[in-house]
């Protein structure tokens, strides 16, 4: 018996089974590595070599990055993060440029994001693709922080 003999709803309902199986096979193929910014890492497979070089330079960038020493927002600075799958950074870093030596921080920066990006394209990463801002930041307790 064809579908289109069944009412409309229950032509819709067999097809759901089929539509609900495309949306998890979607779903985990937009999702990035648990080294993107996920604290979830297996003991059944530890980071590779490439992975760990990617938390190595995310952690000596967020080192060179001071936070005091400004004392007013419009003193404070923002950089991108890393790299997604999709393109554009991961996240962004706040910086007061008055305690921070902004040369090598962006130069530390420039290179995790290269590296990210050959092992996002080596490893065929994908992620969902929308626009990531700077955060708006303000300072607090004579320090730059993010405000969302």
């Amino acid at each position: 018996m064809s579908h289109r003999a069944f009412p409309p709803f229950v032509a819709r309902a067999r097809r759901w089974p089929l539509a609900a199986a495309a949306l998890v096979a979607l779903a985990g193929a937009c999702t990035t590595p648990a080294h993107h910014g996920s604290d979830s890492t297996s003991a059944a497979s530890p980071p590779s070599a490439d992975t760990a070089r990617i938390a190595r330079l995310e952690r000596e960038a967020r080192a060179l990055a001071g936070t005091s020493g400004c004392e007013a927002a419009s003193s404070c600075r923002t950089a991108p993060v890393g790299s997604r799958g999709c393109g554009g950074p991961r996240s962004y870093l706040v910086y007061c440029p008055a305690a921070t030596d902004t040369a090598a921080l962006l130069r530390k920066l420039d290179e995790l994001e290269r590296a990210e990006k050959e092992y996002n394209e080596r490893e065929r990463v994908v992620s969902t693709c929308e626009m990531r801002l700077p955060p708006a930041v303000t300072v607090t307790g004579g320090r730059c922080v993010a405000t969302r």
